[in-house]
């Protein structure tokens, strides 16, 4: 991403954070980023002494990057605070690409705030104005849980502006042990309920902004809300507001929030805010986080590879010897997977055509699973085309289509070798 930023260092001194290399930031999800303690090895959130503050200049709609490590299981604390009328929204990716989590208010009028447990890894902060057409001049911290807040829920675990959610709608807002009042999803602890189906209730965010659950003991559990006519925005806080975590558009439209490492046992709040129809009905579901569920979903969307050991279903191709056409029916949101192999070393063109009806999109992985094409809407057109240099061996291809009312497309794969 293009982008102009000012560097401000860690807590007391004056630092200027050196850009990383594209290849090493977050999967390669985005292209240019800074050490948040001015460079790598002063960048390990787990064994930093203090908080690391940088000051970003987001212009023209770019995101500030921020890049951090955690060498152990940590909690950390995000921030984005704006100078001015600033509003900044904050996204955190992890070493794959993929979403973590984010935050738009969090920390107390228009301050961001995430505080998460984070497993050993790279991350990626991305801080982006609401405004996206708005210059945007904003603090960001990024420490552990005990470390010097910066915003003011961070200071104080108080609300979130006295305002509700993020639209400023009929949500109340969020008092001390209760939730505010919002309706409680059982009479009592809900871990006996989580298995099967777990808890799900159904009701228009208009008329139930949210609702509160109890934890007897700490639990594995998955959140999601459902409806995108609705597009919800899910927010998890404790019972004194503490901001946990926030979802937007997981799966389509819909948001989903999986708590990987246990939750603590407690009082717990589900606050929602529709940002299309606060009218229709949004079921909102909390169950037992599955691991294996969870990774078939991913396989379903095209974010990562699945195993090819026959668990998955995926189509073999064979070895691509010049070029093979396939006709493909996408059959919901679903990708459909299909495995190629070529012999010897050389480019993998690899076309979805849709016939200005569909709106297709493809992922290439390698064997062990690693990312190496992405492409929607190449050229003038719907229509996706990837093109990677590849060495023999077999590669996984997911074809998905976007548009909610597939055609046939036509994917086309064709493998070039080097001129001797």
């Amino acid at each position: 991403m293009n982008k102009t930023t000012f560097f401000l260092g860690a807590t007391a001194a004056c630092a200027f954070a050196l850009p990383a290399a594209a290849q090493d930031l977050c999967g390669g999800a985005v292209s240019s980023g800074a050490w948040i303690g001015g460079d790598e090895a002063n960048s390990d959130i787990s064994t930093a002494g203090s908080h690391s503050d940088q000051l970003a200049l987001v212009l023209l709609g770019n995101a500030h990057v921020s890049l951090f490590t955690v060498s152990s299981p940590t909690d950390v604390r995000l921030e984005a605070q704006g100078q001015g009328s600033g509003d900044p929204l904050i996204e955190l990716l992890d070493g794959n690409g993929s979403v973590v989590g984010g935050d738009d208010d969090g920390g107390g009028g228009t301050s961001s705030l995430m505080t998460q447990t984070l497993q050993p890894g790279q991350y990626c902060l991305l801080t982006n104005s609401y405004d996206t057409m708005a210059p945007l001049t904003a603090t960001v911290r990024i420490g552990r849980t005990e470390h010097e807040a910066l915003t003011e829920v961070g200071q104080s675990g108080g609300d979130r502006g006295g305002e509700g959610s993020d639209g400023g709608g009929d949500m109340p807002p969020v008092e001390m042990d209760d939730c505010g009042g919002l309706w409680e999803l059982a009479d009592g602890p809900i871990d006996g309920q989580l298995g099967g189906g777990g808890i799900t209730m159904t009701e228009t965010i208009n008329q139930v902004p949210g609702y509160s659950f109890q934890l007897a003991s700490d639990a594995m559990i998955t959140i999601t809300a459902e409806n995108e006519a609705a597009d919800p925005v899910l927010t998890i806080t404790d019972s004194t507001g503490g901001f946990i975590a926030e979802n937007d558009d997981f799966d389509g439209l819909n948001s989903r929030i999986d708590f990987t490492t246990p939750l603590a046992a407690g009082n717990y709040c589900i606050k929602l805010d529709a940002l299309s129809d606060g009218n229709v009905p949004v079921t909102v579901s909390v169950t037992e986080y599955d691991p294996a569920a969870a990774a078939a979903a991913m396989y379903d969307r095209g974010e990562t590879a699945p195993p090819m050991d026959g668990s998955y279903p995926i189509t073999d191709i064979g070895t691509i010897d010049g070029r093979v056409v396939e006709m493909v029916q996408i059959d919901g949101d679903d990708a459909k997977w299909f495995s190629v192999s070529v012999d010897a070393a050389g480019l993998l063109l690899i076309e979805a055509i849709g016939g200005n009806m569909g709106d297709p999109v493809l992922r290439l992985f390698d064997d062990v699973g690693r990312e190496i094409g992405y492409n929607d809407d190449f050229g003038m057109g719907l229509d996706s085309q990837v093109a990677a240099r590849v060495q023999p061996g077999t590669f996984l291809l997911a074809v998905m289509d976007i548009s909610g009312s597939s055609p046939q497309l036509r994917v086309v794969m064709e493998r070039f070798v080097s001129a001797r």
